[in-house]
């Protein structure tokens, strides 16, 4: 991921089957939800009035959130878009060509913004208490590339909240239109520069706070909204605050299993592929070890990676986690396959592939070779089944 990034912004400052969409572009399908609850989703703009952040026109940090959850009745309530027309936009003239490259030949060809979600707008929630879920994405990456995964979990009985970060985070629009972008950061390279990759990791963890503060004011009845938008029917009440996990993807994953060992709000994560050492101060040394490692967990942690993309630095420092807490710590494999493959371009790179807007080496590269109909009952049963274990009290 973060060896595209000097391409990104060497241009940036310089200037199941999918669907022929009616204007004749191509418009991907994500999977459907397998779990016997209809799914309701809701977003909420979460603000912290003391956390300085100078990229924010309060001068204080704020978050985007999607909250995905089993829902009471969806007749009535429309379906939402994966994206928004304006996000994906963004995505389809930055993410596909310098994010991710391999994506590269969709330019102009597919309608990222007629893909739609299982989802239902502002249906009501269901009553009950079910257990929340966190998700964070992996650097540059929007939040909305988790939906299916999400979507899943909320008809199995999760609550799930997905969050960008925003200076980071490739995009993140805010009501009203305004939004914030991943130029930002300035041409400072997370994946190279160590102290970009320590502020990134550390403005994840406070953006987790954040949502965990704003969370507990949700399920005691209030509305953290910033806007004091109008929330879903029985939403706050559907939340059970006693039992919380994390999950994430790349860099998402390396902030799930810090935030187990920082926040004890937290019961149980997963780690998809996420790095867990710093970056060296000077070339030829190896990084330190993040604190889970350095002091070890005593909640649940699920290390979740590819064979595709395994490399000496993952398993130095996994095999450390797993040294420093075995009874704590679990290690999985997905064979055949490789990175992106935990987000939704596990269902939709064959989809393209099909279609002749990507080849098989993109495709491959992308997520390897396996395909949906292994990796994404894999992906979705192994997160669910490791939570639905851990949450249990």
């Amino acid at each position: 991921m973060f060896r595209r990034f000097a391409l990104l912004f060497s241009v940036l400052f310089l200037a199941s089957t999918g669907v022929a969409h009616a204007a004749g572009r191509f418009v991907p399908r994500l999977p459907a939800p397998t779990g016997p609850h209809a799914v309701g989703v809701t977003d909420l703009h979460l603000a912290d009035p003391v956390l300085p952040d100078p990229g924010s026109p309060t001068g204080t940090r704020e978050v985007m959130v999607s909250v995905f959850y089993p829902a009471a009745d969806i007749h009535g309530y429309p379906v939402a878009p994966q994206m928004t027309r304006q996000a994906a936009a963004w995505f389809a003239t930055t993410d596909t060509v310098f994010l991710h490259p391999e994506l590269s030949s969709t330019k102009d060809k597919v309608d990222w913004a007629a893909t739609l979600t299982h989802a239902h707008t502002g249906a009501p929630a269901r009553p009950g208490r079910h257990p929340v879920l966190l998700y964070s994405p992996g650097f540059g990456d929007p939040r909305t590339l988790g939906t299916g995964l999400a979507e899943e979990l909320a008809s199995r009985g999760f609550v799930v909240v997905t969050l960008d970060h925003p200076g980071e985070t490739s995009i993140v629009e805010f009501p009203g239109g305004r939004t914030r972008d991943i130029r930002e950061l300035n041409g400072r390279d997370p994946g190279t520069d160590p102290t970009a990759f320590r502020a990134m990791i550390a403005t994840r963890l406070a953006d987790t706070r954040l949502v965990l503060d704003n969370l507990e004011i949700l399920a005691t009845g209030g509305n953290p909204d910033a806007e004091h938008r109008a929330l879903p029917e029985n939403l706050g009440s559907s939340l059970d605050p006693r039992r919380i996990g994390m999950y994430g993807h790349s860099a998402g994953g390396t902030t799930a299993a810090e935030a187990l060992h920082e926040d004890r709000r937290i019961d149980a994560a997963v780690n998809l592929e996420g790095f867990l050492d710093y970056l060296p101060d000077r070339p030829g040394r190896t990084g330190e070890p993040l604190p889970v490692v350095r002091d070890g967990v005593d909640r649940p942690l699920l290390l979740w990676g590819t064979d595709g993309y395994r490399t000496e630095r993952y398993d130095r420092a996994w095999s450390a986690m797993l040294a420093r807490s075995p009874e704590w710590t679990c290690r999985r494999q997905l064979g055949n396959a490789t990175h992106w493959v935990f987000t939704d371009f596990g269902a939709m790179a064959p989809q393209l592939e099909a279609a002749g807007l990507m080849t098989g080496a993109q495709r491959k590269s992308l997520i390897g070779a396996i395909g949906p109909a292994v990796s994404v009952p894999a992906v979705r049963d192994g997160v669910r089944s490791f939570f639905a274990r851990n949450l249990r009290r």
